[in-house]
């Protein structure tokens, strides 16, 4: 089975209207800036995307509200884009919200092929509103589903025509988690090398979750918020 797309245009050609994707990334890092890209410009509409965070108004994510093509964000934290607030507040954008590690132990489930999973994040809180919880050992637990995606659009710093990926540093982030997790993933990474190139002891993603990937060109890789000395 060939793998290997030529760009992120070709990559997501599959994705429409409606679908429910994943995007890995932690801030601005280790997003799937191509794939974002190629969704701007592919005028996708109606989507829901799971992320850990909304992106800056004029990157990442952030691009795809400013052209109003999400329907939903499910997200722990959003903080950073005006566009995002004043969709929310005007109710042209449906949110949910919901704990860092409920959000990355529902990705976990999806891939480990786990229903739900109890957690004891957000008891007591309007996170809890409307879910079914239980007891265990005199704790409250509640139960969160797993997510259901169609896409899971990740980027690593290498991989190979297998599928096989490496990230670098922080922005492994959700991105692995993710990867394991979409119905199908797309993969893009900074070098695409060939099998028997990657140390089989450095790989953070099997080749077996990867569905396609592709070498992205022009990563920005922008910093959130830069603080240097005088």
């Amino acid at each position: 089975m060939n793998k290997v797309y030529n760009n992120a245009e070709e990559a997501i050609h599959d994705i429409t209207n409606g679908d429910i994707i994943m995007l890995g990334g932690f801030g601005l890092c280790g997003i799937p800036e191509n794939c974002i890209s190629a969704l701007e410009k592919k005028g996708v509409n109606e989507l829901t995307c799971i992320s850990n965070n909304a992106g800056v108004d004029d990157f990442g994510i952030g691009l795809l509200l400013k052209k109003k093509q999400l329907k939903k964000m499910i997200a722990s934290y959003v903080g950073e884009n005006e566009e995002f607030e004043r969709q929310l507040l005007s109710g042209e954008l449906e949110v949910e919200l919901i704990p860092q590690g409920t959000l990355a132990s529902r990705c976990m489930a999806s891939g480990y092929g786990m229903p739900a999973i109890f957690t004891p994040a957000g008891v007591g809180t309007e996170v809890a509103e409307g879910k079914e919880s239980r007891i265990f050992h005199g704790k409250e637990y509640l139960l969160e589903y797993a997510f259901e995606a169609d896409f899971a659009l990740v980027k690593a710093w290498k991989g190979d025509r297998f599928g096989n990926l490496i990230y670098r540093g922080t922005a492994r982030n959700f991105n692995p988690l993710m990867a394991m997790a979409g119905n199908i993933t797309i993969a893009e990474v900074e070098e695409l090398v060939e099998p028997g190139e990657l140390d089989p002891n450095e790989i953070h993603t099997p080749g077996i979750y990867v569905h396609r990937i592709f070498q992205g060109t022009n990563y920005e890789k922008r910093i959130e918020q830069r603080t240097v000395r005088n």
